[in-house]
This record gives structure tokens, C-alpha cells and sequence, in this order.
């Protein structure tokens, strides 16, 4: 059965400039920041913003974010645009959040909604015993704004749900990075339970956090606005990015014998297209394949607690060994390793 193309490209014009772009660019302007150096490169122009009309692709988005690292040049970029971001003025989608009747409901809003609050991270909840976990999928290709978009986006969950909560929530951050030297500044927007080098980027919290009403919430305004957020999402004409399809499919298949051709003809295209298409997003087939795989390994092995042997056979290895050096590729842990990270934390 051919899959629905309701996704986004990287290069594909949806996100208003008047949005999250217009946040970047607001913030470039604050610290003495010419629009037109901030704006070379991407086609647009600060009028272009200013009209409310314009359209930005991923990539241009992407442009813009790099720009302004290089013309900021602070330590405290990235936390600063993400304090800004949510729930936002984005019509509809941002009053669902803010009328959201507490963090589960705030996070299914903005999974769903991810085209027009996080085009660029697709959030992902997970759930154990004892935690919540949210990660994010890159959706286009990030490359070197990657770590720019994960400070900002965990750094706009943890503000988003100290407001509408109205307390400071215990959110436990990793990322997969080694610690940098700006650590001040993860402490000062995520508190001081932050950890590196870690198997995944994610945000994690106790489950009993979910449910705990929100202060300000409206169940009527909020039902409504949800609905008049799903006819913006529908206008829009996307639901969420290639790679987020992608994933998604290759997570649903994922004890299945996956092969480029066979996924093609699921996403109604050729093979060489959507090879291309992945090249486009400066990724490859394998290594889609293989953070699926990652992900469903970490799930059994955090929620499941199943044994290397078990992880290995759901995932189709018939070799342990081969299991384990793969595992290691693509976390830079062997099982052992992951476990006792696990235990010190």
C-alpha cells in the first residue's frame, strides 16, 4: 500500500516568515544585528518578513540560523531563541498550547502539530514505568545547526512548561554531545540535571508530571483552538517531514527485511528518487535504517529490559557479535556500557 505524501521537504516553502523565522530575526535585532547580513544568503528580505506573506523551506530557515550563529557570536544564542519560541503567536496551534490542560496534552499538541510549531525537530514521547521521554527526530537535515535546534528545543519545553504549569518541573536533560564549555548556560535555561555524552538527545521527566492539572487551562477555549489548529495544519498541506515518514515507516516494518527498493515503493516513488531525496536531506538510506534500529534497541533495552541476545534476535541480528558492533556504531556504547550509564544516572 502507497503511503499518503502528506510531508515536507527541505526545500519545500511552508513555514511563514512572520513566525518562528521572524523570532530569530527579532532576536538578531535586539543585539545590534543588520537584518540584510542576518537575511544574505536565504532570498528573502526584512520587508519580505515585515509583509507577512512570505513563505521560508527548511533550508532557508536553516540559512538564517546559521547566519546568526556566526553574527551573534554568544554563548547563549540558541537558549535565548528557544526561551522565545513556544507556545508562540502562531494563530491556532499556539492557543491550543496555551490552553492546554496539562504537559501530556501540551506534547501530543505539539507532536501533532510539529509542522507549524517544530518544523525543523520532530518531537517524539516515549514512556517507561517511572519517566517520560522526549527526543526529536531531525526532520531536514539540520547538519551543523543541529546542536543549535536541540539547546533551543529542549530549552523551549522546559521554559513552555514552567509557565503553564507555574512551577519548575524536575525535567532531566542528555545530550549526545560531549559537554562544551559554555555549561553555565545549560544550567541557567535547564537546570542543573544535565548530562553529555549520552546515547540519544532527550529530555526526560517523571510520568506523574503529566497528568498534573495547568492553572491557566480552558477545556472549551482549548477544544476549540485544537480544532481550528488541525484546519490551520490542513491548510497548510503538510503533516510532518519526508525523514519523519521515513522513520516512522521503517519503525513500524522494523523487524521486516528492509530494503531501499521495498520502502520506495511504499512512498509511491522509484528507488533512484528516493535515493535522491534522501542525498537532498544529507542523509542516506542505511543510515535511516540504522537509527531505527538504534531507537527500537534503546526502548528494549530501557523499557522492555530485554537482554543483548533478545535485542539482537527482535532486531533480526543472528550474530550477537555483529549485534554488539553495530550497537556501538550507533550509539558509541556497547550494551554494557549503556547500562551502567543508565545506573549513574
Amino acid at each position: 500500500m502507497t503511503l499518503k505524501a502528506d510531508w515536507y521537504e527541505c526545500d519545500q516553502r511552508f513555514i511563514p516568515g512572520h513566525y518562528q523565522p521572524a523570532v530569530l530575526l527579532d532576536l538578531a535585532l535586539s543585539r545590534g544585528i543588520d537584518s540584510h547580513r542576518l537575511l544574505r544568503g536565504s532570498g528573502l528580505f526584512h520587508e519580505d518578513i515585515l509583509s507577512g506573506q512570505a513563505l521560508l523551506s527548511p533550508q532557508q530557515f536553516l540559512c538564517l540560523i546559521d547566519n546568526a550563529q556566526r553574527l551573534l557570536g554568544a554563548d547563549d544564542s540558541s537558549f535565548l531563541f528557544g526561551q522565545r519560541l513556544l507556545p508562540g503567536h502562531y494563530g491556532a496551534a499556539s492557543h491550543a498550547l496555551q490552553q492546554a490542560a496539562d504537559l501530556h496534552q501540551a506534547l501530543d499538541i505539539l507532536r501533532r502539530q510539529s509542522a507549524l510549531l517544530s518544523p525543523l525537530l520532530g518531537p517524539r514521547l516515549v514512556l517507561d514505568e517511572q519517566h517520560a521521554h522526549v527526543y526529536w527526530l531531525d526532520s531536514c537535515g539540520a547538519g551543523a545547526q543541529r546542536r543549535f535546534l536541540l539547546e533551543a528545543g529542549m530549552t523551549t519545553l522546559v521554559g513552555m512548561s514552567q509557565w503553564l504549569a507555574g512551577e519548575r518541573l524536575p525535567w532531566q536533560c542528555s545530550f549526545s554531545h560531549a559537554q562544551p564549555r559554555y555549561i553555565e548556560q545549560y544550567w541557567v535555561h535547564l537546570g542543573e540535571t544535565v548530562r553529555f555524552d549520552a546515547p540519544l538527545d532527550v529530555l526526560s521527566i517523571p510520568r506523574e508530571y503529566l497528568h498534573r492539572p495547568w492553572p491557566g487551562a480552558s477545556l472549551t477555549a482549548g477544544r476549540v483552538a485544537q480544532q481550528d489548529s488541525q484546519r490551520q495544519l490542513e491548510a497548510l498541506g503538510v503533516r510532518r517531514s519526508l525523514l519523519e515518514s521515513l522513520h516512522g515507516h521503517l519503525l513500524a516494518h522494523i523487524r521486516e527485511p528492509l530494503q531501499l527498493e521495498g520502502v520506495a515503493q511504499a512512498f509511491g516513488m522509484s528507488p533512484s528518487t528516493l535515493k535522491r531525496k534522501l542525498q537532498k536531506h544529507g542523509t542516506h538510506f542505511q543510515e535511516q535504517l540504522d537509527l531505527a534500529r538504534k531507537h527500537v534497541a534503546l526502548y528494549l533495552y530501557r523499557v522492555k529490559g530485554y537482554s543483548n541476545d533478545d535485542v539482537a534476535a527482535y532486531l533480526q541480528f543472528h550474530d550477537s557479535t555483529n549485534f554488539r558492533r553495530s550497537f556501538k556504531r550507533w550509539t558509541g556504547l556497547v550494551p554494557s556500557d549503556l547500562r551502567r550509564y543508565w545506573q549513574a544516572g
